[in-house]
């Protein structure tokens, strides 16, 4: 049976977040090159993104590439951004067709000129989706974000505009690439590593972590059912006690 038919609608995470991790691995054990690894990645994007859709989740966010992947050797580089515009153009018909919505958090300053372009284009072409938000994070690290908030924080209190006093959570979250969406709910991370990775630290604040030894490109809908029904048997008490959370579900 399918885990599909395990998961409760009415506990479905709205927002899943994952880190995308072990296409390199998955190359090597299969005696590929690196490159082959990502081109598979692509498909289980495609796959991942049908299955949240079915599931009812209604955003997912991926961690394309982070601010330290510019460290990687320039011809990983460069195939990474051709194959990442390639695939999303290769996609956005069927984004379309099925109400996804394309968008993208991070440092698109750092984007060659043509991939952002072109990354703009498609996100155009998809700006009626109403079902799912695919959220693509590319040239980002959380730490980046977060310092950029702070930045832009600091240079309102210079200039005026607000005082150090106003300074709140909420102002903080306001200043960050994601102020449009809800926090994640679920954060997925495949390949076997158990760790964050400068990945959304502010928002997974009271997500849900789930790892697994699964290397990206052999990770599908039945694994994203998965981690939806391991998420769904957990209590969420957002600091509270049990009997609280008990009480109010009453």
């Amino acid at each position: 049976m399918s885990y599909l038919n395990q998961i409760d609608p009415k506990r479905v995470p709205q927002h899943v977040a994952i880190i995308m991790d072990g296409n390199g691995r998955w190359a090597k054990s299969k005696g590929q090159p690196r490159s082959a690894g990502h081109q598979a990645g692509v498909k289980s994007l495609h796959e991942t993104l049908r299955g949240a859709k079915e599931a009812g989740v209604k955003y997912l966010t991926v961690y394309t590439f982070s601010t330290e992947n510019w460290n990687r050797p320039r011809q990983e580089v460069e195939t990474l951004m051709n194959l990442m515009v390639w695939a999303i153009e290769q996609e956005t018909p069927g984004m379309i067709e099925n109400g996804v919505s394309l968008q993208v958090i991070g440092d698109m300053d750092r984007l060659p000129e043509n991939t952002r372009q072109r990354l703009q284009k498609c996100i155009g072409d998809t700006a009626a989706g109403q079902v799912i938000t695919l959220i693509l994070a590319i040239s980002y690290s959380s730490r980046w974000e977060i310092a950029r908030a702070a930045r832009e924080l600091a240079a309102e209190v210079r200039d005026g505009k607000i005082s150090p006093e106003a300074i709140t959570e909420e102002l903080l979250s306001s200043r960050l690439t994601t102020v449009r969406y809800p926090d994640p709910d679920l954060l997925i991370r495949t390949g076997g590593e158990v760790r964050v990775s400068n990945y959304l630290l502010w928002q997974i604040a009271y997500a849900e972590l789930y790892f697994c030894d699964t290397y990206w490109p052999e990770f599908g809908p039945e694994d994203l059912y998965k981690a939806i029904v391991e998420y769904q048997s957990r209590e969420r008490r957002f600091g509270k006690t049990s009997e609280q959370v008990s009480d109010e579900t009453k």
